[in-house]
């Protein structure tokens, strides 16, 4: 995906970080919610989680993602980890926030005349999409923020574990000379105190959360934009009740291990009824090599689940 996420039909295929290719998708496990060591998505719902094996101890503000590495990513960047793009600018009420905590994150969108902007375009039902993941890829949160008057968004955390968070803003200026561009931008947050990494899940074909099991069938090939079929079944019966969660049967966010930067894939499959299943078709291509962990959210019964998903690429 490219960070501006530029979708076609408003992100119904995949926006990705670039251009190169994906060989082999695998599930893994999940993490928890809330303080737990892989939490999920959260949107006012939990999500079930397993726990993964953690490797040795390091200080918060270690490791991939900290503010040495932003400062190298001032300007413009096509992955998401930039907090300057286009004239665009993400600045943060604060570096750091409180450990075991909910805490509302405070942030402005400057624009190119160094004001806040203060004017989105409406994507997927939301003027801007908020996310949040630790440097070893838990923790994942995504939000939709409340913007003030004067333009400072607050997206209301969940509690986060000790280290360092990312923050990513994803949104559309519906004016000015950003008009149209989709564009995301990020900056790092530490949570004092001690942090353990988690490792990643090994591989896996199948994943299960809250009851239901997810299946990844297709291998793209590298070069090329390839589809991805995920299907989703309860007590081995195919699910066909999904409901509509954000204009569509399911929300797919990657991360790449060890950067963090950010792709957004959404299925091919269009809306048409209130419920949709078994199976999601996506566009799949991601431009790095290496492990990415993804998250795909879909809706059943006025409950969100959030899966992770694992993902190599050669």
């Amino acid at each position: 995906m490219s960070a501006r996420l530029r979708p076609t039909s408003r992100r119904r295929a995949l926006v990705a970080v670039g251009t190169t290719a994906v060989l082999a998708l695998v599930l893994a496990a999940c993490g928890g919610s809330g303080d737990d060591a892989m939490s999920g998505m959260h949107h006012g719902t939990k999500t079930s989680v397993s726990a993964s094996p953690t490797a040795p101890s390091t200080t918060a503000g270690t490791g991939h993602g900290g503010h040495d590495m932003d400062a190298m990513k001032e300007t413009a960047s096509d992955d998401g980890l930039a907090a300057q793009k286009d004239g665009y600018r993400l600045g943060a009420a604060a570096s750091a926030l409180p450990a075991g905590a909910a805490a509302a994150y405070r942030f402005t969108i400057a624009g190119p005349d160094g004001k806040p902007v203060t004017d989105f375009a409406v994507d997927q039902t939301k003027r801007l999409h908020f996310y949040a993941i630790r440097s070893d890829l838990t923790g994942f949160q995504h939000l939709h923020p409340t913007m003030a008057a004067d333009g400072t968004w607050a997206a209301p955390l969940a509690a986060l574990k000790p280290g360092t968070w990312r923050m990513y803003a994803s949104f559309t200026p519906a004016s000015g000379p950003g008009k149209g561009e989709d564009l995301v931008l990020s900056t790092t947050a530490t949570v004092p105190g001690t942090a353990s990494d988690t490792a990643l899940p090994k591989a896996s074909g199948t994943t299960a959360v809250d009851g239901y099991t997810v299946t990844v069938t297709g291998r793209p090939t590298s070069g090329t934009a390839s589809p991805l079929t995920v299907t989703i079944t309860r007590a081995s019966k195919p699910v066909t009740d999904l409901q509509p969660y954000l204009d569509t049967y399911a929300h797919l966010t990657a991360f790449h291990a060890g950067d963090q930067a950010l792709a957004h894939l959404h299925p091919e499959t269009v809306v048409s009824s209130g419920q949709g299943g078994p199976s999601l078709t996506f566009h799949a291509e991601l431009p790095k090599s290496g492990d990415w962990r993804l998250f795909l959210q879909f809706q059943t019964a006025g409950t969100l689940h959030t899966a992770a998903l694992t993902l190599n690429v050669g």
